[in-house]
């Protein structure tokens, strides 16, 4: 009975990112880190709702799949080119984050000079390995190009990435490696479907600077969420007749670093896959680069979500439900809010995979569209227009509560989180090796009232 629930809500599935989630014999919802496991019932008797959960592990095994996996295609490939993984701080720069992935090998992408002093507190500390290597994209500000010459002074790898004719001019006296940001003509289906990009230079803008001291990565961003694996490859291959140019007039360029988009299946729909699409990669590099008798060139990927996503899921407690008018659904109220904890939601839309924590047997279930606890209309969830299913709260004991865990928050939600009416931030938890910590306390209203000067 058990293994049909857990395939009707999509649990311990590689192609849905639950292989981490079961349901045990009281028909709650597990965590299983190897022998480990973690009951998130358990967890809610004793830090409350709403929660976070950040699984470090998840981070750990993913970068880690990913390095074998374009080590293995390297390898039966004979591709002379070198991969590296920058995890681009914006996704998530939560320590519980930042340094998992360090410690598993990942060098670093930073967007601007707060992002920059994180790393620099890492780098004085001696946490850092001497080998990371630092990627600073986004506008420099005067305060951000300072700080990266000061970091290179001492000893950081870093490498600022020039995205427009007057950031190149700041950087002439830079001692060290320069990127340069293109901005492709590939059109794709994703998330991020901007009609004009104000990041990275024209080819022609490129072209006609000539020669760039230390030039050491071509780099370029084609969206986020990208549909299909076709449309990763063919802005490769737009990419690359750009950095065949480029390679003719700077001998030390010989890196392309293809950005982020790898999409998470939030929506649960059939996507690509890391296999088949790191095989494409190099097999399209190598053939370009030997069709042009180039050097193969070594690879960077920013996949931030793909890695982090994940690794977190957010609780939240039923509070109510009532019936919508005219419709054969319900609305269930959560004790969180979807515009400030979940804000994807309202700003891109965004799908979620939704299962409760427990009753995850009930048989009788209802059509719900879910709200927050603000007073705004807009904070609410209705999987774009449609619904989805929970236990009924009618076939609950007096006294009991509905739970449900919304997978896959991991990225940039926490960033991008605010206090609308006031609404406190939910306690965040971390797991790693059996043990449960606390990474953020849930805030007082006393507390969030000084935020705003009170």
């Amino acid at each position: 009975m058990g293994k049909s629930y857990k395939k009707f809500w999509k649990l311990g599935k590689k192609e849905f990112n639950t292989q981490i989630f079961d349901i045990n014999k009281d028909d709650e919802l597990i965590i299983r880190e190897g022998n480990y496991q973690y009951n998130v019932f358990d967890l809610i008797k004793r830090f409350g709702s709403p929660m976070e959960i950040f699984m470090p592990f998840i981070l750990e095994e993913r970068l880690n799949h990913l390095f074998d996996i374009f080590s293995k295609r390297i390898k039966e490939t004979k591709y002379r080119g070198k991969f590296y993984y920058h995890y681009p701080m914006k996704v998530n720069q939560n320590k519980e984050a930042v340094l998992p992935l360090v410690s598993e090998g990942a060098h670093l992408e930073v967007g601007s000079a707060n992002e920059l002093t994180l790393v620099k507190r890492l780098w004085e500390s001696d946490s850092m390995h001497t080998k990371i290597r630092v990627l600073c994209n986004g506008p420099k500000t005067k305060a951000y190009v300072d700080l990266i010459f000061a970091m290179q002074e001492k000893g950081l790898r870093i490498v600022p990435i020039i995205e427009d004719l007057e950031e190149l001019n700041l950087f002439k006296e830079f001692k060290g490696d320069l990127g340069i940001r293109i901005n492709l003509e590939t059109k794709v289906k994703s998330h991020w479907d901007k009609k004009f990009d104000r990041f990275g230079l024209s080819v022609d803008e490129i072209i006609e600077l000539g020669k760039i001291r230390n030039l050491k990565i071509l780099h370029y961003h084609i969206g986020s969420q990208i549909e299909r694996g076709a449309d990763i490859i063919s802005a490769i291959k737009d990419a690359f007749k750009y950095y065949q140019k480029l390679a003719l007039i700077h001998p030390s360029l010989d890196t392309i670093d293809i950005g982020g988009g790898f999409a998470v299946p939030y929506e649960k729909k059939s996507m690509y896959e890391i296999e088949g699409l790191s095989r494409s990669i190099i097999n399209t590099l190598k053939k370009l680069s030997e069709k042009a008798e180039l050097p193969h060139p070594n690879l960077i990927v920013e996949w931030g979500r793909y890695i982090v996503a994940p690794a977190q899921i957010t609780v939240f407690k039923v509070v109510s439900g009532k019936k919508v008018p005219n419709k054969n659904r319900r609305w269930y109220v959560i004790d969180g809010s979807f515009m400030n904890d979940l804000l994807d939601t309202w700003a891109l839309h965004q799908k979620w995979h939704i299962v409760p924590i427990n009753h995850l047997s009930a048989n009788k279930r209802n059509l719900v569209w879910l709200a927050g606890l603000s007073c705004d209309s807009d904070d609410a969830y209705t999987a774009g227009g449609g619904y989805i299913l929970l236990p009924r709260l009618d076939d609950l004991d007096p006294g009991e509560d509905l739970f449900i865990a919304t997978l896959d928050t991991g990225a940039y939600q926490d960033a991008l989180a605010s206090h609308h009416c006031l609404l406190s931030s939910p306690v965040k938890i971390v797991l790693q090796n059996g043990i449960v910590t606390i990474a953020r306390k849930r805030e007082s209203p006393e507390e969030i009232g000084k935020l705003f000067g009170w």
